[in-house]
């Protein structure tokens, strides 16, 4: 079998250039950046490194191939010509998953049925196999996904999405996705010898997230994924992954990382968050207004995914947060403030024009990433 495959890490929408940036820093180059999807040529190793290290991903996919289909019998023989014998072993479990926009075939489950049945097909034929598959080994979850009547085949390398990092023991009632966090902060030119806050910091995310990047540890080094159970995977490959994520890892990085909350049971939530993530005195936590912000520094950074007011009876208040904040923030000119937020009225609220704007989905919502850059400090 190939050892050279074709992998797409998957993106929310906006954060498609910040993976790919992600995935070249890794050292894959064949970088092609399509709408929610980053697509590259690598080795097997790469299924590891690109789990552990992506940061900003959905997820970590394998093309197993592509292939036009109208009719059900062109998708049957198209999924049955794949080589399937090559990924799924005689007791592998495999449920298929599909989409369909604007193809001919249009019925998912219709579709789903057939890949199955093909796919069941040539496993018997090429496994000697005359009735049932028992399924009773590892999963290899296969998606069906047809879009204008061309049909991407892939293979999830990742199990459950690359945003659970295994750190969350507790959140409130609308968390920041560890993916889109980690996006926020990347998104700013903070480097680590600088001071670093989250005003409103919710379950901790950001500050984790920052703290991550700051000290080098892989995202995903405290969970499993489900392509290290698969059999053409030689086991030494995740081995050598997890080893070289702890070589690079550098746990004496001193850190100046601050979160901050109205709700003191976020902030316990949090305090609870960075323990299980290993960062324990690397953040420290605060009950404080977001107006009552002070700092003595001469330069830092301020990323922060306020309340959007996006209930009845909130905006009012959440707009003269957002004023009184504004009057705070103008008392630090040296100082660069991030905003994640869906209020379209944000730069009048603060009183001032953003130096940049980058939109953004948070969930499903539609917002805008507001960028204060910071005057330069004279040395």
């Amino acid at each position: 079998m190939t050892k050279t495959v074709t992998l797409i890490a998957t993106a929310a929408m906006g954060l498609e250039a910040v993976v790919a940036n992600e995935v070249r820093q890794l050292g894959y180059e064949d970088v092609t950046v399509e709408n929610g999807k980053v697509i590259f040529e690598a080795d097997h190793q790469a299924i590891a490194r690109c789990n552990l290290w992506l940061r900003t991903a959905d997820r970590v996919k394998l093309l197993i191939g592509e292939f036009e289909a109208k009719t059900y019998d062109e998708l049957f023989e198209g999924i049955k010509a794949l080589p399937w014998e090559q990924y799924i072993p005689e007791d592998g479990k495999f449920p298929v998953t599909g989409k369909s926009h604007k193809s001919t075939l249009y019925s998912v489950p219709d579709c789903q049925a057939i890949v199955k049945k093909a796919i069941v097909e040539k496993l018997k034929q090429k496994h000697g196999i005359a009735n049932w598959l028992e399924e009773s080994g590892a999963e290899y979850k296969i998606e069906a996904a047809l879009l204008k009547d061309k049909v991407t085949v892939t293979l999830d390398t990742s199990g459950a999405g690359l945003h659970k990092r295994g750190y969350r023991v507790g959140q409130g009632d609308a968390p920041l996705k560890e993916t889109l966090a980690a996006a926020l902060v990347q998104l700013t030119n903070w480097r680590v010898d600088e001071p670093f806050y989250d005003l409103f910091c919710g379950s901790g995310t950001i500050p984790i997230e920052a703290a991550l990047i700051g000290q080098n540890i892989a995202p995903g080094f405290n969970r499993s994924f489900a392509a290290e159970e698969w059999e053409f995977i030689h086991s030494a490959v995740w081995d050598k992954a997890l080893e070289e994520a702890e070589d690079l890892a550098n746990y004496d990085q001193p850190l100046a990382i601050y979160g901050s909350d109205l709700n003191p049971k976020m902030v316990e939530i949090a305090r609870d968050n960075a323990m299980e993530a290993g960062l324990a005195d690397l953040v420290q936590w605060k009950q404080m207004q977001a107006t009552d912000f002070h700092s003595n520094e001469i330069g830092g950074y301020i990323v922060s995914n306020p309340p959007y007011g996006e209930r009845i009876g909130d905006k009012k208040e959440v707009e003269e947060m957002y004023q009184k904040l504004g009057e705070v923030l103008r008392n630090y000119p040296t100082w660069s403030i991030y905003i994640l937020t869906a209020n379209e009225n944000f730069e009048a609220l603060v009183g001032q024009k953003a130096s940049k704007k980058r939109k953004l989905f948070n969930a499903f919502i539609k917002t805008d990433y507001y960028q204060y850059f910071g005057k330069k400090i004279k040395k």
